[in-house]
């Protein structure tokens, strides 16, 4: 409201009750999405409830996910200010894309918000932040903020005077997959070894995990530091691409584990 929106809030009231299960995922936001486009709004926000994590929806009732959310933060912030970005190393590419097309550089960290504090610290960074709808705004503080991608996605759809769905139009999009697979701990780095051979990459990294990358897709295989669980994110520029990544990868990791 201070910033000249009408809003319609749901779910505003801070009892513990929640309408849907609270990640701001596609599958839980469908009755949130179809209220948009039924209210005459122009957009829709969706945050988790400790409100460091933004998803969006358009005027059509759209989904357009939590990473484009940091993607179109950071359009915004790189037609107003020059300098270093940084993501995790699971954040889709649409960032690098953008940077690459500002002539900044985009730093990679391990997946976790210190971390990536941490290197935008480090590298001087104007802006950085995380996948899942976190995006870090070192003008307003260190922390991932979904008030802050709020207001910067509001601002770009102000100062273009375009609605949601055509900012979202102008950034090249892509394709992630994520899977699973079982794991009962140990030393992975002889799987890194083996992955890194099977896969013959342009490049490789153990920054967190293994991470290969190729011109037009990259590959994560990292554990999980909460379940027994080995964690496969595969982008391309389809989802059938991404997911053949990650089902050779979980091909690799299962004859390994056997």
């Amino acid at each position: 409201e201070e910033l000249g929106c009408q809003v319609s809030v749901l779910g505003e009231a801070p009892d513990g009750e929640f309408e849907h299960p609270p990640e701001p995922t596609a599958g839980h936001l469908e009755t949130v999405a179809s209220r948009v486009p039924e209210t005459g709004a122009v957009v829709g926000f969706c945050q988790d409830p400790d409100a460091d994590r933004l998803a969006i929806i358009d005027e059509a009732g759209r989904y357009i996910g939590e990473e484009m959310t940091l993607a179109l933060c950071l359009k915004h912030v790189l037609n107003n200010r020059r300098g270093p970005v940084v993501i995790n190393c699971a954040t889709s590419r649409m960032a690098v894309d953008l940077a690459e097309e500002t002539g900044v550089p985009c730093h990679l960290a391990p997946v976790g918000e210190a971390n990536v504090v941490a290197k935008m610290r480090e590298t001087g960074a104007v802006f950085g932040g995380e996948g899942n709808g976190g995006p870090i705004d070192p003008e307003v503080g260190m922390v991932r903020d979904s008030f802050v991608g709020m207001a910067l996605v509001l601002d770009q759809m102000a100062a273009t005077d375009k609605r949601l769905s055509e900012v979202v139009a102008e950034i090249p999009s892509y394709a992630i997959v994520k899977q699973k697979v079982e794991w009962s701990g140990g030393d992975l780095s002889r799987l890194w070894d083996r992955l890194e051979a099977y896969f013959s990459a342009d490049r490789s990294s153990r920054m967190d995990g293994l991470r290969l990358d190729w011109k037009d897709r990259w590959l994560l295989v990292r554990p999980s530091n909460t379940e027994p669980i080995v964690r496969l994110i595969a982008e391309a520029e389809s989802e059938s691409a991404a997911a053949e990544l990650c089902e050779a990868a979980g091909s690799v990791l299962s004859e390994w584990t056997s």
